[in-house]
This record gives structure tokens, sequence and C-alpha cells, in this order.
């Protein structure tokens, strides 16, 4: 894992950012989170980083990843695990 820190560009009523948060929350991934306004022609600092203003938008050392849940989910998951790869499985034996 790397030392970058992630941050995720969302609203809290957004339901495709809680399902981003829900797998940062599986991954047991850290992160910051960065609230933009509801109103979607107020948001001009998300605009001036990633040319557009919807959310979830994902930043990730120089990887940016806009306005697409599916994406960002299947992004953390290949270079963060799956939830299955965190868990340990018990020996048994004789």
């Amino acid at each position: 894992m790397n030392n970058r820190e992630i941050m995720l560009y969302q609203t809290a009523s957004c339901y495709y950012c809680h399902r981003v948060r829900e797998k940062f929350a599986e991954l047991g991934l850290p992160y910051r989170t960065i609230d933009v306004p509801r109103n979607r022609a107020q948001r001009n600092a998300l605009f001036d980083l990633s040319q557009q203003r919807g959310v979830p938008t994902l930043v990730d050392g120089e990887v940016i990843i806009r306005d697409d849940d599916d994406a960002i989910i299947a992004y953390l998951e290949k270079h963060y695990g799956s939830s299955k790869s965190h868990l340990k499985v018990a020996e048994t034996g004789p």
C-alpha cells in the first residue's frame, strides 16, 4: 500500500457516494472526504480539479475517476484488494 492520501469528493446524501464509502469501510482503507455543495453549479473546486461537477469523484495520486461509483469501486478492489483478501483462513489439522 502507498502513503498518499486518497480523497473522495462527495455529498453526504448521494447514494453513489455511499456505495463508495461502504467499499472503503469493507476494505479498511483510510481516505479523506471532501464535501461539495449540493448545487452542482457551485462545485467550482471540483470542476477545477476534474473538469466536471459530478460525484463521487476519487483522487488517488495522479489517478482521478470522475462521477462513476462502479469504476471507483472496481479501481479500489483492483488496487487495494477485495475484502476476501483480508480474511485469514484458520489452518486445521490432525
